[in-house]
């Protein structure tokens, strides 16, 4: 019998399939198994208007038997099979799809049938992991059946045999052990039901296997030392109807949360089940899930965002990440369409509108999902936030506040009057006629922003601060810049947009006093203010510039060397017993007051959450005025 060439490729062409189009070896077996749930897609399609075929859907199956002892994988089903025009033209010819040319048909009759394999590569992922395949197939209608074996690209044959029904089995004999692979993991039970599992659990047709069991004998079933006996049964490997694909109103949601729990590997149940279904220009349905704690890599490099994404049924992607905006990547879950532009591989897609059409709708749904979550069920919302609300901050500040108008409506912060986290849109409704800004104060944590002297006068006119307590909440309010036409303000700004004409009598005869403490500070200080905002306190820090205290610290801290420092400007509330006693010191003890300017300096270093250059003078120093 004399092989044939492979008609318009070479052997460089399917080296190139086999070696590098494919990323993981293990995706030979998704792909026969598409294979064949088309072929017999195609046997049931003619089923449904030609009686001859004797067989109703229920009759349809996909089997796999691995033989160890001849190191052979089998796929076997009984679909429409081939005759040797389509060995010819699906089998001779790589890259050509007789599942395509089917589908293409049936929608010049108008006829709508789902198929998976259109691309025709797919079959020659099996020489990644088979030195020889042979293909026994019979087409429907034809009495003779046929035999394919090739080796690889040095060609193949075709020979006539008997078969008996139409049908197809492929009988891969598997490559030869080396020190870097171990091919006969394929021939493991457990290996081929985890792959099935992974990739193939939601074809429509069941994949059975013998599966070899071990079960106490039944005459020492009652015996102190049972003896044990194996015995095969055949079992199905797939699920095959997807928890997707049902009615919503047919699922109940401890489904959705065992699905949610099993699929994701969670202890928790989700927080929120988004189920949607959508036809038109994309057709696609998905089924997603919000969190109720965040996992435990999720601020890591290692964690990985992103939808798994299948076509009709068949895994293609485990985390494709660009059905998700970043902002979002705290989602989970999966999203089943058939009108994705597969290259020649499943595994690499093409980035065509359609995949951007469902990431934008997906990204739409989302936010509608807790825009209506924090309207409609507020104590859930604030359990998301809690878990991911730095994750929406973050998504304002990134991509140069391109998010920012999407997300800031669920924002949330701690509020100094209301307790509680509370949205911009509930401070803003509640802003005082005469107050000018939305304020906000950052620090470790509520406590300690609760006795920042900078904050006293704000609190005494009751006006509303926000408590920044993250690395990203001051990054995020100027990112923002303004919320419905009112600007965010530090606490430690200078101008708080309050008038003090008390503070203003006092400035007027201090110039003294703030020239002697800068000379004595230096360049510790870039200047010395008398202050408007204090009250109780003697003295705090502002920060001058664009670079607030709180991201000198965040800087310093992933970079320690980067020298970020922001301008310190002291301001001393004229009015406080210690100033006055400083200012007394001037005249009958100048060094005395040196030290006071020292100490009141490094208390507000010690306010501001900053570092003292030397604590150990600090406290000589302290020790030195009692």
């Amino acid at each position: 019998m004399a092989k044939k060439q492979f008609k318009s490729e070479s052997k460089r062409l399917l080296d190139l399939m086999i070696n590098s189009i494919y990323t993981h070896k293990e995706i030979f077996l998704r792909e026969i198994i598409s294979n064949a749930s088309d072929a017999i897609d195609k046997l049931c399609f003619i089923s449904l208007t030609d009686d001859k075929v004797g067989m109703d859907r229920s009759d349809f199956k996909i089997t796999i038997n691995a033989d160890k002892d001849n190191r052979t994988i089998t796929i076997t089903d009984n679909g429409i099979g081939m005759d040797k025009d389509d060995l010819e033209n699906n089998l001779g010819t790589i890259a050509s799809s007789g599942s395509y040319k089917f589908k293409q048909d049936m929608e010049e009759k108008q006829d709508d049938i789902d198929i998976i394999g259109q691309f025709g590569v797919g079959f020659y992922s099996a020489f990644m992991v088979a030195k020889k395949i042979t293909v026994n197939t019979k087409k429907y209608g034809c009495e003779t059946g046929y035999c394919w074996e090739s080796s690889g690209a040095d060609g193949y044959t075709i020979k006539e045999i008997e078969k008996d029904a139409p049908g197809t089995e492929i009988i891969l004999e598997l490559k030869d052990n080396t020190e870097e692979e171990n091919y006969d993991e394929f021939l493991e039970q457990y290996r081929i039901q985890g792959l099935v599992k992974k990739y193939s659990d939601y074809i429509r047709y069941p994949i059975m296997m013998d599966m070899k069991r071990s079960r106490v004998k039944e005459e020492t079933k009652d015996s102190e030392n049972p003896e044990y006996e194996e015995y095969t049964e055949t079992e199905i490997l797939n699920s095959m109807v997807p928890i997707w694909q049902r009615p919503k109103k047919d699922v109940e949601q401890e489904e959705y949360d065992k699905f949610y729990q099993e699929k994701f590997m969670s202890m928790d149940k989700p927080l929120k089940t988004i189920v949607t279904s959508v036809e038109g220009v994309v057709t696609y349905k998905a089924l997603l899930f919000i969190p109720s704690a965040a996992p435990y890599d999720y601020y890591t490099k290692e964690y990985k965002k992103g939808l798994q994404l299948y076509s009709s049924g068949v895994l293609i992607m485990d985390c494709c990440e660009e059905l998700l905006p970043e902002h979002f990547r705290f989602v989970r879950g999966i999203v089943d369409t058939a009108d994705l532009s597969l290259n020649i591989s499943r595994e690499m897609l093409q980035h065509d509108r359609h995949l951007l059409t469902i990431a934008q709708n997906i990204e739409k749904k989302i936010k509608n999902e807790l825009t209506s979550m924090l309207a409609n069920d507020r104590e859930n919302y604030e359990k998301f936030f809690t878990a991911f609300g730095r994750q929406l901050k973050y998504g304002v500040v990134s991509d140069y506040g391109m998010h920012k108008d999407e997300l800031l409506d669920l924002l949330m912060f701690y509020s100094s009057t209301e307790k509680k986290l509370v949205t911009l849109s509930e401070y803003v409704d509640r802003m005082k006629e005469e107050q000018k800004f939305i304020y906000f104060a950052t620090g470790e944590n509520a406590a300690a922003i609760d006795t920042l002297p900078q904050t006293e006068l704000l609190r005494s006119k009751g006006f509303e601060i926000l408590y920044c307590t993250e690395d990203v909440d001051e990054f995020t309010l100027q990112s923002l810049m303004q919320y419905k036409e009112k600007k965010f303000c530090s606490a430690t700004n200078d101008d708080l947009g309050i008038e003090n004409e008390q503070k203003d009598e006092e400035e007027k005869d201090s110039s003294g006093l703030l020239t002697f403490v800068k000379e004595t500070l230096g360049d510790k200080v870039s200047e010395v203010t008398a202050s408007k905002k204090l009250v109780s306190h003697p003295v705090c820090l502002t920060a001058k510039g664009g670079i607030s205290f709180e991201m000198e610290k965040y800087f310093n801290s992933v970079q320690p060397d980067s020298g970020m420092k922001a301008q310190r400007v002291l301001e001393l509330n004229l009015s406080h017993h210690a100033v006055k006693t400083m200012e007394e010191l001037i005249q009958t003890d100048i060094e005395k007051a040196k030290k006071y300017a020292e100490v009141l300096y490094c208390q507000a270093l010690l306010i501001a959450g900053l570092p003292l250059e030397n604590p150990s003078e600090y406290t000589d120093l302290i020790c030195s005025i009692i």
